[in-house]
């Protein structure tokens, strides 16, 4: 919808201040080392290890934190990549608005307990498991950049088995196009796109909302905003998807 902002699009528009970078290295480092651990820890032979690294070094981490993340992941530095463990938390912030978290964690009760307070702080509540969860579905997602001939990228899209795209701004001096397909698929649809000569940016797996909710209350609006802040400043929260849609100039008010 014309003037209107999804989730997606709302996270990138966030601007984040330099003294978050620190959470952002650690975030992908776990990545990298959960990546490792669970196929080979060469990233010619692991899909998913391979995109850690490619998000890695889109956010300036240094190949010597990026290598070490995989001795982690393989087991040859510490015993860090042997406690991590992938869980999915559900909830609720205000108006009903659906949340669903994927954190990497060393300690269950801990990460519960933060999830908890950050919820209850701004007016949501931490649900039981699969309160949410069947709200959404997960889809393999490509960003490319660069300008797009929508003939071409559809014709590129059907081969490579995508389900939709989305023209989109990767950011201010950059158009693109996020092309969807069902998870299972991600590698190969990444792989054909860049075959066919498009610039990926990002292939990522991703939770999309299959419906979502307009919010155009204002402190509704803000408390959401201040939640969604408060769990992904969280060690252990990798990636926070809400089903909310507002205006720009609603997010705008509300983030001032």
């Amino acid at each position: 919808m014309a003037g209107h902002s999804k989730w997606a699009n709302i996270k990138r528009q966030k601007a984040r201040v330099d003294a978050v970078k620190g959470k952002i290295f650690t975030k992908i480092s776990r990545e990298i080392i959960v990546a490792a651990r669970s196929g080979v820890p060469d990233p010619a032979g692991n899909f998913q290890l391979r995109t850690a690294i490619d998000k890695a070094k889109a956010a300036g981490i240094p190949n010597e934190n990026i290598d070490r993340a995989i001795a982690k992941g393989a087991g040859k530095w510490g015993s860090e990549g042997d406690s991590l463990e992938a869980i999915r938390y559900e909830g609720y912030g205000v108006g009903g608005v659906a949340i669903l978290i994927e954190a990497l964690t060393d300690n269950r009760n801990r990460t519960a307990a933060d999830l908890r307070a950050a919820f209850s702080k701004n007016g949501g509540n931490l649900g039981e498991t699969g309160c949410v969860g069947w709200m959404f579905d997960q889809k393999g997602v490509v960003t490319i950049a660069g300008a797009i001939d929508e003939d071409q990228l559809l014709e590129a899209s059907l081969e490579a088995g995508a389900e939709h795209y989305e023209l989109t701004e990767i950011d201010e001096d950059t158009e693109g196009a996020e092309v969807f397909t069902e998870a299972i698929n991600l590698e190969n649809l990444s792989q054909v796109l860049q075959n066919k000569g498009y610039r990926v940016n990002k292939s990522e797996l991703r939770w999309i909302p299959s419906n979502t909710l307009q919010v155009t209350d204002p402190e509704h609006a803000r408390s959401l905003l201040k939640l969604m802040d408060a769990l992904e400043d969280l060690d252990d929260v990798q990636n926070a998807t809400a089903n909310f849609e507002m205006t720009e100039e609603l997010m705008s008010a509300s983030m001032m």
